[in-house]
């Protein structure tokens, strides 16, 4: 058999749609991965744990809040761990989540209510959070909240 550019270009083509067709196939289980991890940070919002919130951080976290004020992950866990303020609702919003080759985002509406020194407050906030997968864990890197 003669192989021509046609039968090259053809072969070049086949590759291309199996790279895509993998790509797409470990984008699509990176994004299930990083929507599964932003409903266990939802769920270590809502019963606090020192332990899981380690887990679920990276070291260089970077949390950034809706009024402005930003925390390491030191300071992030030790405020989300102290008992001064718990939430009483707390659900995310049309979620929307992507992950592909390491990196993921997701992003939400926040809405909820919080229980501090004794007075209930509304919270609906749009929120943005990055996510790395490190040794096969996917942990936040960064979080970015805004008023809506």
């Amino acid at each position: 058999m003669t192989i021509n550019r046609r039968h090259l270009a053809a072969a070049g083509a086949a590759a291309a749609l199996v790279a895509v067709a993998g790509s797409a196939a470990a984008a699509g289980a990176d994004s299930a991965a990083v929507s599964k991890a932003t409903e266990a940070f939802r769920q270590a919002m809502l019963k606090p744990d020192k332990a899981t919130f380690e887990a679920l951080c990276d070291d260089a976290l970077t949390y950034g809040h809706s009024s402005g004020k930003v925390e390491t992950k030191a300071e992030f866990i030790a405020a989300s761990t102290n008992g001064k303020s718990s939430w009483k609702t707390l659900e995310f919003e049309k979620p929307v989540a992507w992950g592909e080759g390491g990196m993921g985002h997701s992003r939400f509406l926040l809405t909820g209510q919080t229980l501090s020194e004794g007075k209930t407050t509304d919270i609906k906030i749009g929120v943005l959070m990055v996510w790395v997968n490190r040794g096969g864990n996917w942990r936040l890197l960064a979080r970015q909240a805004v008023k809506v």
